[in-house]
């Protein structure tokens, strides 16, 4: 795997990079390196995804109080206090590359629920487009399974899978997945490449866990399973030194996890086998011949909605013939899409008064079949 080759690039940081273990304080150093590595990114036309743990160690670390000894509702309060200064900490580091960041707050669970996770898409869509780098932090103040967990690697995979990202890179304490647990093995070689996740590979996974972190081996592994369901290449990397990213290009140590699909094929496959469909749009034939064509499905072209749906459900596309041609998720209910049908896409805001996008359903959420 060439990282030169991808497009869209998730980044995934653990608390134990954030903090220099001799002083116990922000490793801003790091972390300005850091912002020069997605300065680099960015020059190289790549879009750029942080998810970044943090805001517990930060809040504990300001209120002196010793994580390993807090209960799981007072790390929620910790959180409230630590994300403040989390993100204080990426705003400075990023300005001195006149980069912008944003914050956004997910739990595991918003990434699951379909609508939730194609609002999350939407909004980190529009943030790159708008050149701004979206900074994505467990939302600790309200999370509960996900604190016990304590493992952004899932996340950041998650993150990854409903973004459409082609990499994923995880910044860890560790070179990659090893034949066996370093701590207990000398006698060990780095994986260099994995292209399925068997049991052999998931014996290699040890349970080693940092001071400040909580994820595994075994969450990375878990990652990967979710990275490569997806078509989307994983790194595991050692993310200690500074610019790491830029250490990666340059063939630093690491274990690749490369998919057998693209993210586009994975959504696909995933729209057409694990989604029900709950309404139907017939369209006219100039729509048909567009989509063909690999167009997306506008409002212009619906000749009828039917059928009871929300936004993000999935539905069928059907020819003036009623020939089923497709199926896709919509990006308005079946209440909107009957106002909308037949008008121009600028028209959309004027008729509703707002407007989610310019399609009723994106080339990229839509299978022909």
């Amino acid at each position: 795997m060439k990282i030169e080759n991808t497009k869209r690039i998730v980044i995934k940081i653990g608390s134990s990079l954030l903090f220099d273990n001799k002083t116990n304080k922000l490793n801003k150093e790091w972390l300005i390196s850091l912002a020069e590595d997605v300065n680099f990114l960015k020059s190289q036309n790549k879009e750029i995804i942080i998810v970044s743990s943090g805001a517990i160690a930060f809040g504990a670390k300001d209120l002196n109080l010793e994580m390993a000894e807090l209960r799981l509702d007072i790390h929620q309060a910790v959180a409230a206090v630590g994300q403040i200064q989390l993100m204080s900490a990426f705003k400075n580091a990023f300005e001195k590359y006149e980069s912008k960041v944003s914050q956004i707050l997910l739990t595991l669970d918003d990434t699951e629920k379909r609508r939730r996770s194609i609002n999350a898409r939407r909004t980190i869509d529009n943030l790159l487009k708008l050149n701004i780098v979206p900074v994505v932090n467990e939302n600790d103040t309200i999370a509960t399974n996900e604190i016990k967990y304590g493992d952004n690697d899932r996340l950041a995979a998650r993150v990854a899978q409903i973004t459409g990202a082609d990499c994923l890179i995880l910044l860890s304490n560790i070179n990659g997945l090893y034949s066996s647990d370093p701590k207990n093995n000398e006698e060990l070689k780095l994986i260099d490449s994995v292209e399925s996740i068997d049991e052999t590979i998931e014996s290699m996974a040890g349970s080693s866990i940092s001071e400040t972190g909580k994820g595994g081996m075994k969450t990375k592994i878990m990652a990967a399973k979710t990275a490569l369901s997806a078509g989307c290449h994983m790194a595991i990397t050692n993310g200690t030194i500074n610019n790491p990213i830029q250490a990666l290009f340059n063939g630093r140590p690491c274990t690749w996890f490369t998919p057998n699909k693209t993210p586009l094929a994975a959504r696909k496959q995933w729209i057409v086998g694990t989604m029900q469909t709950v309404g139907s749009v017939i369209i006219d034939d100039g729509a048909n011949k567009a989509l063909i064509n690999g167009s997306s499905l506008l409002p212009a072209g619906i000749l009828e909605v039917n059928g009871e749906f929300e936004r993000g459900d999935a539905i069928e596309v059907l020819s003036s013939s009623k020939d089923k041609i497709g199926i896709g998720l919509s990006s308005y209910s079946s209440e909107e899409g009957k106002k909308i049908m037949g008008h121009k896409s600028n028209e959309i805001g004027n008729i509703l008064s707002y407007s989610y996008r310019e399609e009723m359903i994106h080339k990229d959420d839509l299978v022909l079949l």
